[in-house]
């Protein structure tokens, strides 16, 4: 609030104060009384309304920073009503007990809506739950049964456990703290697990797999694996027909360390690599094989958010394309 906009405010009021000593003026002048007593009472009138614009501006200035203090000190702003500061202006009280009124409505709907979704998240992973056992039982029947039917069987199998554990864990991206357990963790050995869970993907499609991985971080490793897995679905994707690799491995920074994953596939053009991380992106390989949902590299770069970690992309069509986490500095050491 400036200067400016109160005395704007306040004109209304100015008229009539201006009326008024029009007013007086006559009358004392009808009454005899001189010129110059006319004048110095004029004179006080005047200056002591300026004194009190003056004042009320500066207690009015202080109320709205008060008030726009508490707004910014406030994650939820809504709440704002319950925090105003108190005045003794008649006006402010009942600005105070609309917007009370106004945000008790917004309140309520935010906390159905919290219901709602904690409901639809518990029935997710209540069904998550229900349906690996039956996805369980078809690896181990697939695993003591082995034929060229069998892997085949194996294969979708794994197509399923991957898009339910992708469900789970969008379901639980907005509160990973609830589920969050930080470790010391061998990279090197999460790769593996990642890798040993897509064998079938790697020896069906003759595909070559490198871990290069030195570095332990501290981190939570479900959530870790789980991110891998998805990088690693994607190159197993868009592998190339004949000569596929894909190499996981750290490398040492000055930021601190990154995990990569890289492989000589079809690579991605240039103009969509800074869009493959947004929901529901496909790109031009998704539309023309047909296979992406848009979802894995969104939900993987969500994550990263949540847990802290830096996720970068570089590639290049027809040669290959390299994702990279980053872990910051002070959150890992060599074995």
């Amino acid at each position: 609030m400036n200067i400016l906009s109160f005395l704007r405010d306040k004109l209304l009021l100015y008229l009539l104060h201006l009326s008024c000593m029009m007013a007086l003026a006559v009358f004392l002048r009808a009454t005899g009384y001189s010129a110059d007593g006319r004048l110095l009472v004029l004179i006080c009138w005047f200056l002591v309304l300026c004194i009190w614009t003056v004042c009320e501006y500066h207690r009015r200035k202080r109320y709205f920073s008060r008030m726009e203090a508490v707004l910014a000190q406030i994650d939820q702003r809504f709440l704002l009503g319950e925090l105003m500061p108190f005045s003794d202006r008649l006006e402010d009280r009942l600005y105070r007990e609309m917007i009370r009124q106004s945000n008790r409505s917004v309140i309520e709907k935010i906390h159905a809506a919290e219901e709602q979704k904690n409901d639809y998240r518990a029935y997710i992973e209540g069904w998550v739950h229900e349906i690996k056992a039956p996805i369980t039982s078809i690896a181990l029947m697939c695993e003591n049964h082995k034929s060229e039917v069998t892997r085949s069987i194996s294969r979708e199998n794994g197509k399923i456990e991957n898009y339910v554990d992708r469900t789970l864990y969008y379901a639980r991206s907005d509160e990973v703290y609830k589920d969050y357990i930080i470790e010391e963790t061998n990279l090197a050995d999460v790769a593996a697990e990642v890798v040993a869970r897509n064998k079938y993907y790697f020896i069906q499609d003759g595909v070559q797999a490198e871990i290069d991985c030195p570095d332990d971080v501290c981190t939570d490793r479900k959530w870790i694996a789980f991110i891998l897995n998805q990088i690693l679905q994607n190159s197993l994707k868009y592998r190339r027909e004949t000569g596929a690799m894909i190499r996981i491995y750290t490398q040492r920074r000055a930021r601190g360390v990154c995990l990569a994953v890289e492989d000589n596939g079809i690579g991605i053009r240039q103009e969509e690599i800074p869009r493959i991380f947004e929901k529901n992106f496909t790109g031009t390989n998704g539309r023309i094989h047909g296979r992406s949902t848009g979802m894995g590299l969104y939900l993987c770069a969500k994550l990263c958010g949540k847990l802290g970690i830096g996720i970068g992309a570089e590639s290049q069509e027809h040669v290959g394309t390299k994702i990279m986490l980053e872990f910051p500095a002070g959150t890992f050491h060599m074995r």
